[in-house]
């Protein structure tokens, strides 16, 4: 064998969304573009607002002399200044530039962090559906994974975190608005949450942090609030990127923020710094910090989004799909038909050329996933697709 028997037995477990996504680019090179619905992967066609241009522009005029030099394992002084700022004036937290990691997206910070803070056999909490990668950004530093089913809605069950929590537990890893419901957690979740987690750590005697992943805070609906849950929970790692409210998932650029009231906020600052390092980032791009300094205030516009997750909520009402509406994010999470397999389920819209993906893939089973991060030809085809897959179940029942 030539590769490691981890790496190849990762490989077996890989994401589902990327098998689909496969898929999905087999069927368009067979069938043509145009005759396929490809949601199956969070990857906006919504192109960065203009805003971001304009930035682009002007430090391309600037004089480049040490532009793009070796800095900070922890980035630019100025940039992490300008987040600090920012998350300063709105939390209860006392964010200053020492406190920001400036990294290569939310999936390096996410990986820095457990670097950091994890010893082999320590065990992550993560509240199914998950982000599918949790799996492997935990189990790449010695961690172990451990699964906690949220309520009927989504949201955390603070009872059944507790339950699962033990010695070994050094983390719980939230995501809102989450991927792959949709779900925006409330200030009451949050508070439920600290309670157990308060209590979790004076038993320890050491935080269990709370890893709250944030990626999708700009792309929320309706006017809903998404809270910072470090106003609620002291020992608050946040992380995040701007992938997705700034479009610019091929860039990877994000900050960890660790809240200076933490114990050890100094350690944890040295810790990641150095994790930095020798994961091989080194140092988050310098352009990309420089671009986002100026655009902390600025999300991509939200009318496609708009329009896009109502018509796909209206099909799946008159075809019979049970969903709980998203808050948040672009994606949609509907239960599958009853008496069906989610697999079974993803193959039948595959055989409509309709590429979705299944919830076991998320750690719950019975449902899919839907991204609407893609063209309005995709909508216009998906909403085809579903009306075709309704009738086919229902001829068959």
């Amino acid at each position: 064998m030539t590769i490691s028997r981890y790496v190849q037995e990762s490989m077996k477990q890989s994401s589902w969304i990327r098998k689909m996504f496969t898929e999905g680019q087999r069927l368009k090179a067979k069938l043509g573009a145009d005759q396929v619905a490809d949601l199956s992967l969070g990857n906006p066609v919504q192109e960065p607002p203009a805003a971001l241009f304009e930035r682009l522009r002007e430090l391309a005029s600037l004089p480049p002399h040490g532009y793009h030099r070796y800095m900070s394992n922890s980035g630019l002084r100025s940039t992490r200044a300008a987040v600090a700022n920012h998350l300063g004036n709105r939390t209860t937290a006392d964010y200053q530039p020492d406190n920001i990691i400036m990294t290569v997206g939310a999936g390096g910070a996410l990986n820095v962090v457990f670097k950091g803070i994890l010893d082999p056999g320590d065990q992550v909490i993560c509240l199914t559906p998950f982000f599918v990668e949790y799996r492997f950004y935990i189990s790449n530093h010695g961690g172990e994974m451990v699964l906690v089913p949220t309520d009927a809605q989504f949201r955390p069950d603070p009872e059944a975190i507790r339950a699962a929590i033990t010695p070994k537990t050094r983390a719980v890893v939230v995501n809102s608005p989450n991927n792959p419901s949709g779900v925006v957690y409330n200030r009451e979740d949050y508070a439920a949450v600290a309670a157990v987690l308060e209590e979790a750590s004076a038993a320890q005697g050491r935080p269990v942090f709370l890893v709250s992943d944030e990626p999708y805070r700009g792309i929320v609906y309706d006017g809903v609030e998404v809270p910072w849950p470090v106003d609620a929970y002291r020992d608050t790692l946040h992380v995040t990127s701007f992938s997705k409210d700034l479009g610019l998932p091929g860039e990877r650029i994000g900050y960890i923020a660790i809240n200076p009231a933490t114990p050890g906020a100094s350690d944890l600052r040295d810790a990641f710094t150095f994790t930095n390092r020798v994961l091989g980032f080194v140092n988050a791009p310098a352009l990309q910090q420089r671009l986002i300094e100026g655009l902390l205030d600025v999300t991509v516009p939200m009318d496609g989004y708009i329009a896009k997750r109502a018509l796909l909520l209206k099909a799946l009402a008159e075809a019979g799909y049970e969903t709980i509406r998203p808050d948040g994010a672009f994606y949609i999470f509907p239960k599958v038909p009853a008496g069906m397999d989610d697999v079974e389920f993803v193959n039948l819209c595959l055989d409509e050329r309709l590429l979705v993906v299944p919830g076991s893939g998320f750690g719950t089973p019975g449902h899919f996933r839907m991204s609407y991060a893609v063209s309005d030809r995709d909508v216009e085809v998906a909403v085809e697709a579903l009306q075709r897959v309704a009738g086919r179940i229902a001829a068959s029942s």
